[in-house]
């Protein structure tokens, strides 16, 4: 049974980012598609925002491990 829990507190740990870096993928090229002259803004802000979901999800698994490390 504890397995089954890590197992799933991991896939949830994971796919959070997932779906927040999917997300800002897809609202880059949008803004991008719409005005390509702010290319420079919008790669910062997009690499930032990736950054911190990185950080996140990294954070994350640390503490998972921590809470159910042997």
């Amino acid at each position: 049974m504890s397995t089954i829990i890590i197992l799933l507190v991991l896939f949830a740990a994971v796919l959070g980012p997932s779906a927040v870096i999917a997300s800002i993928g897809f609202s880059t090229i949008k803004a991008l598609g719409r005005n390509p002259s702010a290319a420079p803004k919008i790669f910062l802000g997009m690499l930032i925002m990736l950054i911190f979901a990185e950080a996140i999800s990294i954070i994350t698994l640390l503490i998972v491990f921590q809470l159910f490390g042997k």
